[in-house]
């Protein structure tokens, strides 16, 4: 029988699928000593969301993670994490120097293999950071990224086919990229099982023989089994599982489902499977405190026409739920198609997933193409790479004039070296401003993380966990209930003295007896203008001092809201007086501010 390995992806992957990598460390380290105890030696063990997520949300050092987790699984685990090529761990493409930092660090830190993609298949964007990998001792899994496209979008067929993806496998191979594995990553779980068979059966015809081939996807769409069972045919050598509670549905299948897949075959994972359902339970235990979001188990029919992946898809939800507006989510999501036919096919994984989640949820916000999210609007501009064909002209215009860019072929490395804001030096003047110790650790902190990397060293970040209290009451839809007037439907979120209804917030009061509904509120006094909140978030920083006088169309502050930051601009000039302050959190149409 062919021994099929695998990694277990459930400590990165599974965790970002289902939890938004918000969990605390010292929860599920028992868990991987049991998954090692059950002879599991191959683990994902941070990277991608799982660097950024501890500093933003656990208040947590990921490098202190990744020491406690090789201590845990032992010397000789192969302990995996995921970069996405010049973006490295974070959603902002990076200099040469904090990318090469970032091989250095993560080969200090105990990691054996880093998983190298770039969602855009820009070739260009894997040559320096596979070389800093190699450099850096470690090994250098090299990636294409998959996705399907729905029918129509793609009207010469030229895009995400097997002939697509063995052309850019050429171009790794041409641009004499050193790698030690090739890993064809779906992480939307959109590729159809005929696609994945096709692929891996071109690319092990391209390669040197003795190859490592490795496949990864998602149930999210109902397609994983299948997926891995016509990989492993064509010539995969290694599959990505993930074990209960963070398998199937936005994760990747569970360990114990593709042991039952392979039951007959001539392959097997040559697991004890006994021990590794007992692992499973240690890991159940873990985690029991935490709240399961339910789409986060489920299937969804849509995501073909959509392609979110999990790890993108969960994380989304949850933040939607932060700020009261999950009802919003469908509709989002009948955006997304648009984002992804008109931006130029990039694969829809981090960060292309979300720059299309964003784009789609101003469009639903705002009004269709009305407001560009930064990061959708810099893709389809070129500064994160070539696409794979061409974005709609008519989105690049508008992309252009409100951004304020020029679009551009220039390679995302010779754009970001040029950058002042971006590297080494920037980052160690950010944290001597701050009277910060200057660490390599802690200048790609700084690079990778921005403000709130820095508020993590100052200690002052804040905790946001779904755990105990805090899962309840996301589990209660924070008094979520439907309220039928005349017919019409109105969802409602009660929190406190705020109400969501179908997504618009409104501040309330409630006092016993009856009020005059006839009498007018109070008129406000003075020639006062006042400023709302244009969408729910956070605030992120002041922009002005309290009692400035500001322009019309100056930056008073800048919101945080589904990873994206929103400047509020001064509708009249005059003297700006604060009603919120950094950290607040606010509703849509909270006040903001005053201009007098």
């Amino acid at each position: 029988m062919k021994k099929i390995n695998f990694m277990v992806t459930a400590f990165r992957d599974g965790f970002q699928s289902v939890y938004g990598a918000r969990v605390f460390a010292k929860d599920y380290m028992p868990a991987v000593e049991a998954a090692k105890n059950a002879g599991i030696t191959h683990f994902e063990a941070g990277g991608g969301a799982m660097f950024q997520s501890p500093f933003f949300y656990s208040n947590e050092n990921s490098f202190d993670n990744m020491d406690l987790f090789r201590k845990t699984a032992g010397k000789d685990a192969n302990l995996q994490t995921l970069a996405r090529g010049v973006n490295v761990v974070g959603l902002e493409s990076q200099s040469s120097d904090i990318i090469k930092l970032h091989a250095d660090l993560f080969k200090k830190h105990g990691m054996t293999t880093i998983r190298n993609f770039d969602a855009l298949n820009d070739v260009n964007n894997l040559i320096y950071s596979g070389k800093c990998i190699k450099d850096a001792g470690l090994k250098h899994e090299v990636c294409v990224s998959m996705m399907s496209l729905a029918p129509g979008w793609d009207k010469e067929g030229k895009t995400h086919t097997p002939e697509f993806y063995s052309k850019i496998l050429k171009q790794i191979l041409d641009a004499g990229i050193v790698f030690d594995s090739v890993c064809f990553k779906d992480a939307s779980g959109t590729s159809t099982p005929t696609t994945v068979h096709q692929t891996i059966a071109l690319a092990r015809k391209m390669l040197p023989e003795g190859t490592k081939i490795v496949f990864h996807t998602h149930e999210t769409a109902g397609n994983s089994i299948a997926c891995y069972l016509e990989a492993i045919r064509a010539g995969a050598d290694s599959i990505d599982l993930s074990l209960s509670p963070v398998s199937g549905g936005t994760c990747s299948p569970d360990v114990a489902t593709m042991w039952h897949a392979l039951r007959g075959s001539e392959y097997t994972l040559d697991i004890d499977i006994n021990k590794v359902m007992e692992a499973e339970k240690v890991f159940e235990d873990c985690m029991k405190d935490y709240f399961l979001p339910p789409e986060s188990k489920a299937v969804d029919p849509r995501i073909p026409f959509a392609p979110m992946p999990g790890g993108a898809l969960t994380a989304n939800t949850q933040m939607m739920r932060d700020n009261g507006i999950l009802d919003k989510y469908n509709e989002v999501i009948d955006n997304m198609g648009e984002c992804v036919r008109r931006g130029g096919f990039g694969t829809s994984v981090t960060p292309v997933s979300q720059f299309y989640f964003q784009q789609a949820f101003n469009n639903t916000m705002f009004g269709p193409w009305k407001k560009f999210a930064d990061g959708y609007g810099k893709m389809v501009l070129g500064y994160f790479g070539k696409t794979p064909v061409a974005p709609d002209p008519e989105i690049v215009k508008l992309a252009a004039k409100e951004l304020g860019l020029e679009p551009t072929t220039k390679p995302v490395l010779e754009i970001n070296d040029a950058n002042p804001k971006k590297g080494i030096k920037p980052a160690t003047e950010k944290l001597q401003a701050n009277n910060l110790p200057v660490t390599d650790e802690n200048i790609f902190i700084t690079a990778a993380c921005g403000d709130k990397g820095i508020d993590f060293l100052k200690g002052t970040a804040k905790v946001s966990v779904r755990k105990g209290a805090a899962a309840a009451k996301s589990a209660e839809g924070s008094n979520a209930c439907a309220v039928t007037i005349d017919g019409t439907v109105y969802n409602v979120q009660l929190d406190g003295d705020k109400a969501t209804v179908n997504g618009k917030a409104y501040n309330v009061s409630v006092a016993e007896g009856k009020a005059d509904a006839s009498k007018p509120a109070a008129a406000a006094g003075g020639a006062a203008k006042e400023m709302k909140a244009p969408l729910p978030g956070a605030v992120m920083r002041l922009s002005v001092n309290e009692g400035d006088h500001v322009s019309e169309g100056q930056t008073i502050l800048v919101m945080e809201a589904m990873k994206m930051e929103t400047e509020v601009k001064a509708i009249s000039s005059g003297a700006v007086h604060f009603k919120v302050k950094a950290g607040d959190r606010v509703a849509t149409g909270d006040a903001l501010a005053e201009i007098k």
